[in-house]
């Protein structure tokens, strides 16, 4: 049976009706994704701008002022009919109203170390603790470089552990780039997973699940975000440096709270890496109040708390002695007795700002546990302050006896520490074999759990999970670790000293 053609003009008729039909429907749920989208932002922004409200002299005062001479000065409320109408600082008057969305311009209230820093670098990286500033200082770095100019081609990878995270922390997030846009606000591509601003700048999200995903696109910038917590990390990383070839200076910016994993290690020790270490507390005015003190009581000084609130990059060495996790292990809390109690000195081999004394005091409990009880090392004192150091040490802890290293000093040593205090009893100590072999025994005495610490030393820990066989990583003397040592051996490996209980 033949089709005539009406039959054939009817069914393309049908057929295009159909396209228009799915075209339409398409339209129409993207236009409602992205209104969805454009009310939730705007809704964040009308709370973020109430929070602000009513503007606080202090808040005045603060951002105002810096753009008077860049000196502080106080602000003045302008009353009318009962409320506060402007805002004086110096000889310049703002409204009110516009005071908080004022305090959001990033050229007044970011931090120095927020912003980008000078010279020639292909990558910044941002090593801080939780809540320090870090997404924020990315987010205003990507707003600013796809913002600018009425027309650009720029391409930007933003790059996070998952798809989620780079969308709820790096574009909708609280310090994320939709949020803190003032003008110029990309739009936010859901089924694409790009950002689009107005004058055409792209940017891209990825996730380090799926390193393959870089192979192929080329970006002018990159910003990765909490790189040291990747899933996939050398691999994504890598495959981002083949793409970051765009425009004359490709750069990337790496935002993380630190991990001593590989690929950080070797982002720090690139030579065209610019590190900028941010602490918590450097942001305090933009956190709840009492956040940081409650951390700070609960995990100050602790390797965790070093970690996530200095932004410090905390790292055991592979041939070292002691484990971070071990002194965690063995740190208590203190008030029992103790049968002897001594002093160890390490001396300096000279004086002046760079030399330091290491002074460890250590005792011993009846059931013969050792209790580190202080770290009293001092740095930059001449041979009278160590010394002094030393016997207020001694007096402060009523101990039995100094037991003092003469390699460096010889008799000058015990001549130096009898002038301040005559009456000191000193047993001098010579070092006959290497410091790592000296430290050894000692050392077993921790794993073996004989060792406890009578709180956090923490210069003095450092040293002790960055000693190895070739000494420290920075090539210093281990000052701190050498006074421990002799402590230790004298109360544990070779002293005996008189039974005298005490409480400490």
């Amino acid at each position: 049976m033949t089709t005539s053609p009406v039959q054939v003009r009817r069914e393309v008729r049908g057929e295009r009706r159909v396209g228009i039909s799915d075209a339409r429907r398409f339209k129409k749920q993207t236009t409602k994704l992205k209104g969805s989208h454009e009310r939730q932002m705007s809704a964040m922004d009308r709370k973020h701008e109430a929070d602000r409200m009513p503007v606080k002299e202090t808040a005045a005062g603060r951002i105002l002022a810096r753009t008077h001479r860049g000196e502080p000065e106080a602000a003045k409320d302008v009353v009318k009919d009962g409320s506060v109408d402007e805002i004086e600082v110096g000889d310049i008057r703002f409204k009110a109203g516009f005071v908080g969305r004022f305090e959001r311009a990033w050229d007044f209230n970011g931090r120095r170390e927020q912003k980008p820093p000078a010279g020639d670098w292909r990558t910044w990286l941002i090593m801080g603790g939780r809540g320090s500033g870090k997404t924020r200082a990315g987010a205003e770095w990507v707003q600013a470089l796809a913002s600018d100019g009425d027309r650009s081609d720029l391409r930007i990878a933003l790059v996070a552990e998952s798809l989620g995270d780079a969308r709820e922390v790096m574009i909708d997030g609280v310090s994320g780039i939709c949020r803190i846009a003032r003008t110029r606000r990309p739009e936010f591509e859901i089924s694409r997973r790009r950002l689009v601003w107005p004058n055409g700048a792209v940017a891209q999200i990825f996730s380090s699940e799926d390193p393959e995903s870089l192979r192929g696109p080329q970006f002018h910038f990159a910003w990765c975000d909490e790189l040291a917590k990747w899933k996939h990390a050398q691999e994504t990383f890598d495959m981002l440096q083949f793409g970051l070839r765009l425009g004359v200076d490709p750069r990337q910016l790496v935002t993380t709270t630190p991990r001593p994993v590989p690929i950080l290690k070797r982002l720090i020790a690139d030579p065209g890496t610019r590190l900028v270490k941010i602490a918590t507390k450097g942001n305090a005015g933009n956190l709840s109040p009492g956040y940081i003190e409650a951390l700070e009581a609960r995990y100050g000084g602790t390797r965790l708390g070093r970690q996530e609130l200095a932004g410090e990059l905390i790292e055991d060495r592979e041939d070292a002695l002691w484990r971070r996790a071990d002194l965690e292990a063995c740190t208590i809390r203190f008030a029992g007795a103790l049968r002897r109690i001594v002093v160890a000195v390490d001396p300096p081999a000279g004086s002046g700002e760079a030399s330091c004394c290491g002074i460890v005091v250590a005792g011993v409990e009846p059931n013969g546990r050792a209790v580190v009880l202080a770290d009293c090392t001092i740095g930059g004192a001449s041979p009278a302050g160590w010394a002094q150091a030393v016997a207020r040490a001694y007096q402060r802890f009523q101990a039995d006896r100094v037991v003092a290293e003469v390699n460096q000093g010889g008799d000058m040593v015990s001549a130096m520490l009898k002038s301040v205090d005559a009456n000191l009893p000193i047993t001098m100590v010579r070092a006959t074999r290497g410091k790592f072999l000296r430290a050894e025994p000692v050392a077993a005495l921790y794993e073996q759990g004989r060792v406890a610490h009578a709180g956090r030393f923490t210069e003095l820990e450092d040293q002790m999970c960055d000693f190895g066989p070739d000494g420290l990583s920075s090539g210093r003397s281990p000052d701190r670790l050498d006074a421990l040592v002799w402590a230790l051996t004298a109360l544990m490996l070779e002293g005996s000293g008189e039974p005298r209980v005490r409480g400490i």
